[in-house]
């Protein structure tokens, strides 16, 4: 028996019922979308066939008759003929064919943008990745024994010349080297850092939790400002493992702030041998060494490579200094102001590298045989500095004249003009800057294009870019669409006015 309800419950219920219910032309709707067999029938799509595989297509044709329901039961009117399905259904075929993560075009003028995979590589690495990646390689073979090696030894010497040190390992990132690090040396230990360093870096790497996750005890010494090295003293008991410092590589403190130089660390480190506390330099950033030009290699650098901010004013701690001031383990990034592909290193004494070799975790961050060729490859290119504003893509960028910026930027707004006549273009000066958590205080000035539509919001225009098949990457201010030339290829600047062109057609016949 069904139970009594009230009325008031009773009408609404039917109510809802009725609206759940599919009208006439609904169902009439339903029952005229054609069949999965029926449309592999059609001339237009059993063609695909010869594009696609037949499962592929199948499921293309399901998920277009799927939408197609849910849009009818939404009540709204698809288009059902079959040259309409049709061309949906190659347009969702050519969807899975596209990888999600592929090239795009940025021209934000962010150089190491951690959003957009950071440092571009050098063709030198390039090449060596793709000699590597074609076929197998001595990862793990010593080739004049025959007999088993090891992938750490790959880089050792080289990092060795370019560092000073007397050792080196490499690991997949340097959060990676971080907790590796404070893991085999001070597991269950106390680690000494400066409250003003305990960092908080893009996606929630935050240092007090890398620590407790090494399961070393942090001791907090100063303040967020202010911490000196009787700060250090005071704390440092029987048990202390490590001193670490941390570059601030994303923000700094400014006015009434001091912190310890690196120099002081170790001297306070070695008035106690017995303990043989280690100091941990974590730089971050990678930046080897800072020189200018020299005279010698003047004659090769032209307007597009001379420096407009040379990297003696770079305001980063180098790793050469670090492992100089007598740092027993330095740890830095490959993919940032180092110009590799994403790696952490750690450089330093001998016994403290082979102890974290042999720790039970190294093997989970090891890093593989296209890192280690990529890495490789831009580490070589550091035997001549020189060149590096040639051929290392990040100190291009970052090294670009501003007459060469301002030549850019005016031949990209003149092609944009030219092509699409009801905008408003125009180039401007601007800021742009390193991005990765470097130099977050050092704006590099810049020249950009400007474009305004007089009828599309720019936030709608730049979502357009974005979709599609090579992605175009801008910044939007003042209501403009913002193309910044430093990070951006000669032959981009010249796909940008047709790919913006073909945006704004396709927009306008929507």
């Amino acid at each position: 028996m069904t139970p009594h309800l009230p009325n008031y419950l009773t009408t609404g219920y039917h109510a809802r019922m009725k609206d759940n219910t599919p009208n006439n032309s609904q169902s009439s709707s339903m029952r005229s979308l054609p069949s999965v067999d029926a449309l592999l029938n059609q001339p237009a799509i059993a063609s695909l066939l010869d594009e696609f595989p037949r499962p592929e297509l199948v499921r293309s044709i399901r998920a277009v008759l799927d939408e197609r329901r849910d849009a009818l039961r939404a009540g709204e009117t698809p288009a059902l003929d079959v040259p309409a399905l049709a061309l949906n259904i190659r347009h969702k075929l050519y969807q899975r064919t596209q990888p999600n993560l592929r090239r795009v075009i940025n021209a934000t003028g962010i150089v190491m943008h951690t959003n957009l995979g950071r440092a571009p590589l050098a063709a030198e690495a390039i090449e060596a990745i793709n000699d590597v990646a074609a076929g197998y390689c001595n990862l793990e073979l010593d080739l004049p024994t025959g007999r088993r090696g090891s992938r750490h030894d790959h880089l050792r010497e080289l990092l060795r010349e370019l560092t000073g040190a007397e050792d080196a390992l490499v690991v997949n990132n340097n959060a990676a080297g971080t907790y590796l690090t404070l893991n085999a040396l001070a597991a269950g230990r106390p680690v000494i850092v400066s409250r003003g360093q305990l960092v908080e870096i893009g996606g929630s790497y935050r240092m007090p939790d890398i620590m407790a996750a090494a399961r070393c005890k942090m001791v907090e010494v100063g303040t967020t400002n202010r911490t000196h090295i009787a700060d250090y003293e005071l704390a440092i008991d029987e048990e202390t493992a490590v001193l670490l410092r941390v570059h601030t590589s994303n923000y700094r403190i400014y006015g009434f702030a001091t912190s310890p130089a690196l120099e002081e660390l170790v001297a306070l480190a070695r008035k106690y041998p017995r303990q043989s506390i280690a100091v941990v330099d974590d730089l971050g950033s990678g930046l080897l060494d800072t020189a200018a030009p020299t005279a010698s290699g003047a004659e090769e650098v032209t307007d597009e490579t001379a420096p407009a901010v040379c990297d003696a004013d770079w305001d980063e701690p180098t790793v050469r200094h670090s492992v100089g001031a007598g740092a027993d383990l330095t740890l830095f990034s490959g993919d940032k102001l180092l110009g590799g592909p994403q790696a952490g290193v750690i450089v330093g004494r001998s016994e403290l590298i082979t102890q974290l070799r042999k720790n039970p975790l190294a093997r989970t961050f090891r890093p593989d045989k296209l890192t280690l060729a990529g890495l490789e490859a831009t580490l070589r290119l550091y035997r001549d500095p020189d060149a590096l504003v040639r051929r290392l893509p990040v100190r291009r960028m970052l090294g670009a004249s501003l007459e060469h910026l301002e030549a850019q930027a005016n031949r990209l707004t003149q092609q944009i003009a030219e092509l699409i006549p009801e905008v408003d273009v125009v180039t401007a000066a601007d800021e742009s800057f390193a991005g990765g958590g470097t130099l977050p205080a050092l704006p590099f000035a810049t020249r950009v294009t400007c474009v305004r539509h007089p009828h599309f919001e720019p936030g709608r225009i730049a979502a357009a870019l974005r979709a599609r098949d090579l992605p175009i990457i801008c910044r939007i201010r003042d209501e403009a669409l913002i193309f910044d030339c430093r990070t951006l290829l000669s032959e981009e600047i010249d796909q940008i006015p047709t790919a913006l062109a073909e945006t704004l057609r396709e927009m306008n016949s929507e």
